[in-house]
């Protein structure tokens, strides 16, 4: 099915900015909480959102298969679970509907006031209900910084990570959406030096971890596995992801069982999700891979996506200060090469599951995707605008994700995913 809603000559009758992520070529999904306290699962063109849940009832979805309260749910799961064509034929509905040359709708103003709201008249709210939370750790640039930060530089990649995408089980009950503030979490620590007692208290060495994370549709039974040329069927779209990590906590407590509670006090996503299919323009090739992947890993052709993406750091009183700009396609691992590693055991996935692409770090040093890279573990503090230095994330900072994927035609971005960091309460 060809995805008209991908024409770079498009124009909508809703105004947009030149230079807004949300032109009608994006057509993202989420879910919003309106004026009237109804939540409604909605997209949005420039800094309009849209009730699709308004929309459907009055008959703009005609002929496409959907269940009468498909958009009139708080989780975008359902309509996930619908596949791939579903999701195709209701943003192709979308784009015809606000099309410049479409006045059906243009020119109801009782339907309009119905379903077109600002930005500031909503509030957004998690997209999906995350039943399942993967992180991966699929970047060879940020795998090397730290194997060389913790380990002999010489050995950086432990001698399992170029045959597999490595990942573990996160917490998705502390998965939150963007503007939700985070506590400064409280942990042991590691042994002062001379003791062998363990220190126990607000974290010293907050931080945070720039990550894309993809989400899945149902996609298969217990015991059954995705074969890596289907994989891309079964991922919904895409969020910014802000993976929060207390560096102390996790130091004392990783080995031998890996990440805990320096990592599951809190997750930050993005609340729009923007389709493969709207980036479907800015598919690049895989990375060059150091081995031959395993049979069920291995892919020819474009898997990898063109997405810039930007860190930013707020004090409290001050200006912003972007501490890193890396991209999606320095990704080692591919989203398909990770889906089929992750149910090549016969691990079911389910609607909503998500999967995080572990830190995204570039090849220099201000695309590195973390503090404990960019300040090399706090031996090279950075300067903000306001004069001040940061090892690691301060209370009051806020930590401002952003990604855009551009080309000579279409703009097509993710808004912003940030996050404030509140004092530990003890």
């Amino acid at each position: 099915m060809e995805i008209t809603a991908n024409n770079p000559n498009r124009k909508s009758w809703l105004t947009v900015d030149v230079d807004s992520d949300f032109p009608i070529q994006n057509i993202p999904f989420g879910v919003f909480l309106t004026k009237d306290d109804i939540i409604t699962i909605g997209t949005r063109i420039g800094d309009y959102a849209i009730d699709l849940g308004a929309l459907h009832q009055l008959g703009y979805f005609e002929g496409i298969p959907l269940t009468d309260d498909i958009f009139l749910q708080d989780t975008l799961n359902d309509f996930i679970a619908d596949g791939r064509k579903t999701w195709r034929l209701v943003r192709n509905r979308i784009a015809d509907i606000f099309d410049a040359e479409n006045h059906k709708l243009r020119d109801n103003s009782a339907h309009k006031d119905k379903v077109i709201f600002t930005m500031t008249e909503i509030e957004m709210q998690l997209p999906v209900n995350v039943g399942d939370y993967t992180d991966f750790y699929a970047s060879k640039e940020h795998a090397t910084n730290v194997g060389s930060l913790f380990r002999d530089p010489e050995n950086a990649l432990l001698p399992n990570w170029l045959h597999i995408p490595i990942g573990y089980h996160g917490r998705s009950s502390s998965i939150i959406p963007s503007g939700t503030p985070v506590r400064r979490p409280i942990g042991q620590s590691r042994p002062a030096e001379g003791t062998n007692k363990p220190g126990f208290g607000p974290s010293k060495l907050l931080d945070f971890e720039l990550e894309m994370a993809f989400i899945t549709t149902v996609a298969n039974d217990l015991g059954d596995r995705i074969p890596i040329e289907e994989a891309e069927d079964y991922i919904f779209g895409l969020v910014l992801f802000n993976d929060w990590s207390a560096r102390d906590i996790q130091g004392w407590e990783y080995v031998p069982l890996g990440p805990f509670l320096g990592k599951n006090f809190a997750s930050t996503i993005s609340p729009w999700i923007v389709t493969l299919d709207a980036l479907e323009p800015f598919r690049v090739d895989n990375p060059k891979q150091v081995h031959e992947p395993l049979p069920y890993l291995k892919k020819e052709g474009k898997d990898s996506y063109d997405i810039n993406l930007q860190v930013a750091i707020k004090p409290e009183e001050s200006k912003e200060t972007v501490v890193c700009n890396s991209n999606f396609k320095y990704m080692y691992w591919t989203m398909v090469q990770q889906l089929a590693h992750h149910t090549v055991n016969g691990c079911p996935v389910n609607a909503g599951d998500m999967m995080g692409s572990g830190t995204i770090s570039g090849p220099t040093k201000d695309s590195y995707g973390s503090m404990l890279e960019l300040s090399w573990k706090g031996q090279n503090p950075l300067k903000l605008n306001d004069g001040s230095e940061r090892k690691f994330i301060n209370d009051n900072d806020t930590v401002i994700l952003r990604g855009y994927a551009k080309n000579n035609e279409v703009r097509i971005g993710f808004g912003e995913c940030t996050g404030k960091v509140l004092p530990a309460v003890e």
